[in-house]
């Protein structure tokens, strides 16, 4: 159908071709209706076009009087928006997580003690007696984000964690989230102090949230690490519980 309507021959209202372009795939719109004549690339690279995908997707703006400069970008960023690590709540057992450190009793996954502000999250990993870490490293191109556009766009990536500790125990917990290069070298590294609870606490859920912004050119990997353990040397498992862990590339403009 779309080569009948090519504007050499056929010329068609360009309000009825951005019509037409906002019921294709996106992909399809920027690597094949943007090169079939000028007249169509202009719809293609139209502020008009892309601010209507997000309207229709309800892709939101975080506050409305500042719009992108690049509604395009602002909308395939809201589109590939996902949590970019693996088993995050444990509901695979420890699959897709590297242990660093298993000391104790070892990690294990167990069902919430006190529920998550996501009624979602049923399962979280549990530390012990010893230090318990581990990780995962994220190749930012399998996951789409390819080396020219993260030199160029430099995307926010944002990292979240929940974090508890048992009511019972004194707990510590630690993270280490790294933007690293094609060598697996840092380039920049969230690194907070650690925290630690005391006995007798109120056993309830904290978010640690980071936000990456203006870190250069060369980032290719993330690698993202966290455990901790108890403080008072009890065996079984009464160390720091995490879960619901995620890193996201977004736009800084997104809600």
């Amino acid at each position: 159908v779309l080569g009948h309507l090519h504007c050499d021959f056929f010329p068609v209202p360009l309000d009825i071709v951005e019509e037409l372009f906002l019921n294709l795939p996106p992909h399809q719109v920027v690597h094949v209706c943007r090169l079939v004549c000028h007249q169509w690339k202009e719809v293609c690279d139209s502020e008009s076009l892309w601010r209507e995908r997000c309207r229709r997707e309800g892709y939101r703006l975080r506050e409305a009087s500042k719009a992108p400069e690049d509604w395009r970008l602002f909308y395939f960023l809201c589109k590939m928006r996902r949590n970019l690590l693996k088993n995050p709540r444990g509901e695979n057992k420890m699959k897709d997580w590297q242990i660093l450190e298993n000391g104790g009793d070892r990690w294990k996954v167990e069902e919430v003690m006190v529920p998550h502000p996501n009624e979602a999250v049923q399962k979280h990993f549990v530390t012990s007696y010893q230090m318990c870490r581990k990780s995962q490293i994220i190749d930012l191109s399998v996951e789409g984000y390819n080396p020219s556009f993260m030199d160029h766009f430099q995307p926010d990536i944002k990292i979240s964690d929940w974090y508890a500790p048992r009511w019972d125990c004194g707990s510590q917990y630690e993270i280490r989230v790294e933007l690293l290069n094609e060598r697996k070298r840092p380039v920049t590294t969230f690194a907070p102090e650690t925290v630690y609870f005391e006995q007798w606490n109120d056993q309830q859920w904290n978010q640690m949230i980071h936000v990456f912004q203006n870190y250069g050119p060369g980032v290719r990997y993330i690698r993202f690490t966290h455990g901790g353990k108890d403080t008072q040397f009890w065996a079984g498992w009464y160390g720091i519980r995490v879960t619901d862990s995620c890193v996201e590339i977004c736009s800084a403009m997104e809600t």
